[in-house]
């Protein structure tokens, strides 16, 4: 069932919250400019989009090419392994920078190609640990690229419980984009690899938008977005948080003004199903966002059937802030400038 809550710490925030989302790109721009595979994702014009939903303009930006993963984590965990080897980097012997170095983490999609492609690169090991209900082509690639892989539970959390367990055994790193009381530094490194994505849309775009939709799991890349959107544009744009009907984690947690863990049955927009949010992440967003809402799994489909028609293929979990453009926000109206993040492309759905 839809949702819609409308933010009342907007501008202020929670109370007594400490860990923030980073706002300033300049670390990641600088290492990302030493990165060969590195280079802007594409920002796209979608009239006929527009007239679908009836506003005047709508901007997608498509991480479906970022860095050959096929998604906007690609600049999340690589970057954050990429900042450990720079501190450890002998002679710039950068492939061996880390080796002998182990990171684990929990994945329900793209986050563990960016550990095992980030491991990779710098001569560290990548241990991931998927539930149950992760498809197994996307376990493939990521033995494809060097990961040991590890089946754990049926949901996400269940996963990153057993990634947690393995990391405290001192089996390795823990680098999990979501981040807890305690454990704050590599999600937030993780997090602000996340910014270039909206550095690269502040330069593409002609005209900020007055609308952005952004999809959320854990909420690290919504929060990232909406932090560097404030930096440059103010409190202009209206901020909208998408998440799954059957896992509300941010909504219910803003409802409270707390953390909430949350239940539902698993989603098809997988990569989004979190039942609980990332502390950061939810910090910033009580600061930045404007509203948040849930899509259906049918308002999913119907996002990536509709996009698709226009040339344009991802996931239910890609598609999801379009599904809640697509179905009308109330505060739209036909001067609209839109801008919605296509965060990845239509493999391993």
């Amino acid at each position: 069932m839809r949702d819609h809550f409308d933010n009342p710490y907007f501008q202020v925030g929670l109370p007594d919250w400490k860990d923030m989302p980073k706002d300033d790109p300049t670390n990641v721009s600088a290492l990302l400019a030493k990165c060969p595979a590195h280079k802007a994702t594409t920002l796209l014009d979608m009239p006929d989009l527009a007239g679908r939903i009836g506003v005047a303009k709508v901007s997608v930006k498509d991480e479906s090419g970022r860095m050959g993963l096929g998604s906007f984590k690609a600049l999340g965990a690589a970057y954050a392994i990429a900042c450990e080897a720079a501190d450890k980097v002998v002679d710039h012997q950068w492939s061996m920078a880390l080796t002998g170095e182990v990171f684990i983490t929990a994945s329900a999609g793209n986050h563990g190609l960016s550990v095992a492609a980030g491991a990779r690169l710098f001569g560290a090991k990548a241990i991931i640990y998927l539930a149950e209900s992760v498809p197994e082509a996307f376990a493939d690639r990521l033995r494809a690229i060097g990961a040991d892989v590890v089946r754990a539970g049926a949901t996400y959390e269940d996963s990153l419980d057993a990634a947690q367990v393995s990391a405290d055994a001192g089996q390795g790193t823990l680098l999990s984009d979501g981040s807890w009381p305690g454990y704050t530094t590599l999600p937030s490194r993780v997090m602000e690899g996340y910014l270039q994505m909206a550095v690269e849309v502040a330069e593409q775009i002609d005209e900020a938008p007055t609308h952005i939709f952004l999809q959320a799991g854990v909420g690290g890349l919504a929060a990232a977005v909406a932090a560097y959107s404030r930096r440059v544009w103010g409190i202009g744009p209206v901020i909208v948080v998408v998440e799954p009907d059957a896992a509300p984690a941010l909504i219910e947690s803003m409802r409270a003004g707390a953390i909430v863990e949350t239940t539902g049955p698993v989603s098809d927009m997988g990569r989004l199903d979190c039942k609980t949010p990332s502390m950061i992440a939810l910090a910033g967003l009580a600061r930045d966002a404007n509203t948040f809402l849930t899509v259906t799994e049918e308002d999913a489909a119907l996002a990536v059937q509709v996009l698709a028609e226009h040339s344009l293929t991802t996931t239910p979990s890609g598609g999801a802030g379009f599904a809640a453009a697509l179905n009308g926000f109330e505060d739209m109206g036909p001067e609209a400038r839109v801008l919605i993040i296509l965060s990845e492309g239509a493999e391993d759905v």
